[in-house]
């Protein structure tokens, strides 16, 4: 963008030497350096915190689907890369032994309050001891106990999907057996699309929330998304320490981008980009508001190159 303002200058000079509008002394000769170095200090270098710019990227979160109880598979109703409404089922495990366990338990819970109410009757007419009737109803508790937690593992016989999304990389099949400790699938949450935006440290000074955004991104080349500026995380894995026994080890400190958290204003658009698209966006601050509409070229342009630049 430079070197267009800066031609254009030289143009323009040119044409007014040629018209004689001005003399072609050493002031207009050496005006072209003067106006580069004027755009550089003036312009451009302010607008890097001014309108700071960087890659950004679409992130969903991703549940690694672990089935709570053990058994064979016998249902994966699902297809992968197939949205999915919060509740659908992903696949049912074989419910025999849990069923078989609730009807046991039932039996069990029956009898054991038929004996707490023939205790409690005896005891109602003083040929039975208190003691009795406690110690039924204590059984009668714990059978209770035994039968809700015995209900639960029935129920998560069938996996559902916890939010809405869809499940890729799909391999589970019929016949398969799964443990409560290994993931089986892996699930991705649409519900909510988060845009992680980097800016460079030096230039995120007078980022802050609430400020607007235009984006544009490779899959959707040539168009220009708005957004505002949800929170600049405050957090990095560089500055972070982890649990140990041994002392402080030195390491190469580098000043790794700032991530910005982005919402787009069109969320149709935002659930309908997939998970890793990339692209580039500008935040634009309450300072250098001159350096704004460079900013926004430099953007268009790099959405429109978009068609051409894979990468």
């Amino acid at each position: 963008m430079i070197v267009v303002l800066l031609n254009s200058y030289i143009a323009l000079l040119a044409l007014f030497v040629w018209l004689r509008f001005i003399p072609l002394n050493t002031f207009w000769k050496l005006s072209p350096i003067l106006v580069l170095f004027a755009l550089l200090v003036g312009l451009f270098i302010p607008m890097g915190w001014g309108a700071p710019s960087g890659p950004v990227a679409v992130i969903r979160n991703a549940v690694q689907v672990i089935p709570s109880v053990s058994g064979e598979v016998t249902d994966v109703p699902v297809a992968a890369n197939t949205p999915l409404k919060e509740g659908d089922v992903l696949f049912r495990i074989d419910p025999t032994t849990y069923k078989a366990e609730v009807d046991t338990i039932e039996a069990q819970l029956r009898f054991a309050e038929l004996r707490l109410s023939q205790f409690a009757e005896l005891r109602n007419r003083d040929t039975g001891r208190s003691f009795d009737v406690q110690q039924r109803e204590s059984e009668v508790e714990q059978l209770r106990a035994r039968l809700d937690g015995a209900k639960w593992n029935l129920d998560r016989t069938s996996v559902r999907a916890p939010a809405d999304g869809y499940v890729t990389n799909l391999a589970l099949r019929k016949g398969a057996r799964v443990t409560a400790q290994t993931p089986v699938m892996a699930f991705i949450d649409t519900s909510e699309t988060i845009l992680g935006m980097e800016v460079p440290q030096i230039y995120a000074r007078y980022v802050e929330a609430g400020q607007p955004v235009e984006l544009t991104f490779k899959p959707l080349p040539g168009e220009i998304f708005t957004g505002r500026v949800e929170a600049v995380l405050q957090a990095l894995a560089t500055g972070q320490i982890q649990p140990g026994g041994l002392a402080a080890a030195p390491s190469e400190i580098q000043a790794t981008p700032f991530v910005v958290r982005v919402r787009l204003d069109d969320h149709e658009a935002a659930r309908r980009l997939p998970a890793g698209s990339a692209g580039a966006a500008a935040i634009f601050t309450d300072h250098i508001r001159a350096a704004h509409v460079i900013r926004q070229v430099l953007l268009r342009q790099t959405a429109i190159l978009n068609y051409l630049n894979p990468f």
